[in-house]
């Protein structure tokens, strides 16, 4: 599934660093998770499914990144991969946030749908 490109999207073009201070003027209390070589997955979910998702304050969509840069809270290992929890938001193009940790999306990436089935299958 993953080898399938999707939409190419463009994640954030700044610095590490640069990346990183933005998020936190955002996100002053959520922990930070920069990441490359990422794709946000679309679940493909029936609209009942939707809307039980959306009662809950998430969005039917998921973040799978193969490269963790920077994890603040030293959850993941710089080079290991990611696969978040549902997604609350995505903005900027490059801020996917989830209800525990905002990634910082670098550089350039993809987005496309999948099963539930195939999202979670992923490593």
């Amino acid at each position: 599934m993953l080898r399938e490109e999707g939409i190419e999207l463009q994640g954030s073009e700044l610095t590490l660093d640069e990346a990183l201070a933005l998020a936190r003027k955002r996100y002053k209390w959520m922990p930070l998770c920069a990441v490359e070589e990422w794709t946000v997955l679309d679940a493909i979910v029936t609209d009942a499914e939707r809307a039980k998702v959306i009662a809950a304050g998430c969005q039917p969509m998921f973040m799978f990144a193969h490269k963790v840069v920077d994890d603040e809270q030293r959850r993941f290992e710089p080079g290991h991969w990611v696969r978040s929890s549902m997604g609350t938001a995505f903005k900027e193009g490059y801020l996917f946030e989830t209800r525990n940790t905002v990634y910082v999306l670098l550089g350039p990436g993809h987005r496309k749908s999948a099963s539930i089935e195939a999202i979670f299958s992923l490593f």
